[in-house]
């Protein structure tokens, strides 16, 4: 069995904890007593910290689906896309967040850097063609192109990129946000395009963020997410190899630290647990 583990916060902007509730985080090993700005900075309110974690998660969610598909050698592809058009920019009016870029002056483009590169390559002032497919048309649209602080040409849009995976890949989580279940996510979509059970009947849980390649990040909340993990019967804790130092100082008696840096080596671990064959990478306190 895979689990993802969470951690949950009382307190913020519009709930402030009492002094008695304070006290029992101070004392309490399975909680932490932190400054709100760090979760709640005051730059943003507290529902645009949630629309952020909201948005993480979903990023977390497509990057696990692209790591798990790049691990098992299954094509994808990404089309750059546009997330914003900031106002008064050159592109204002003419192209549109969700446009779908796919040439730039007639030369076909399929990431952010390419098109990026392709305006950087023009001069303020110079007119530039995009192809872009909008609510599954082609259009064509042309842009005059602006100086940018640093004087190269400039369009004024924010990009992304769109992935377009060869099936439709659901996560259900429920109300839970941010980025720290990616290489978690990734190991279930790969359990489930394989045959038998990725844990070989093993209770493993884990935590780390993904990228696209499958680099596992680092996380927050470690000490918590273990004890979670092992209240929930869990005896191996797959850990990010950037929180590893800090999770020996507080881990539960019972629970196995495995370190994991890329979802590969997450992978092979997991296989070794499974046959009892080959090196299991262990956290280490350095």
């Amino acid at each position: 069995m895979l689990s993802l583990v969470t951690v949950s916060y009382q307190g913020g902007p519009a709930a402030r904890p009492d002094l008695l509730t304070a006290l029992r985080g101070w004392v309490d090993p399975t909680s932490a007593v932190v400054p709100e700005d760090s979760i709640f900075p005051r730059t943003q309110t507290a529902e645009e910290v949630e629309q952020e974690n909201t948005a993480e998660m979903t990023n977390s969610q497509d990057n696990a689906t692209a790591a798990a598909l790049t691990e098992m050698k299954i094509h994808y592809t990404m089309v750059p896309t546009v997330l914003s058009v900031e106002k008064s920019a050159p592109a204002s009016g003419k192209l549109k967040p969700a446009d779908e870029i796919r040439a730039v002056d007639g030369s076909a483009v399929s990431t952010v850097e390419e098109v990026s590169a392709a305006v950087k390559a023009r001069k303020p002032g110079d007119e530039i063609a995009f192809s872009v497919s909008r609510n599954g048309q082609e259009e064509s649209v042309t842009v005059k192109a602006a100086a940018s602080k640093q004087g190269t040409a400039m369009v004024g849009i924010v990009m992304q990129a769109k992935y377009k995976f060869p099936f439709k890949v659901t996560i259900n989580v429920g109300d839970v946000g941010g980025p720290s279940a990616g290489m978690m996510f990734a190991l279930g979509i790969i359990d489930k395009l394989t045959p038998g059970q990725i844990t070989g009947g093993k209770a493993i849980a884990g935590t780390g963020t993904i990228t696209p390649e499958g680099k596992v990040g680092a996380i927050g909340g470690i000490a918590q997410k273990m004890v979670g993990a092992r209240d929930a019967g869990a005896t191996v804790f797959l850990t990010p190899a950037d929180n590893c130092a800090e999770a020996m100082k507080a881990a539960p008696d019972g629970l196995r630290l495995v370190k994991a840096d890329t979802l590969h080596g997450a992978v092979q671990a997991l296989d070794a647990i499974r046959t009892g064959k080959g090196e299991v990478p262990a956290c280490t306190a350095g």
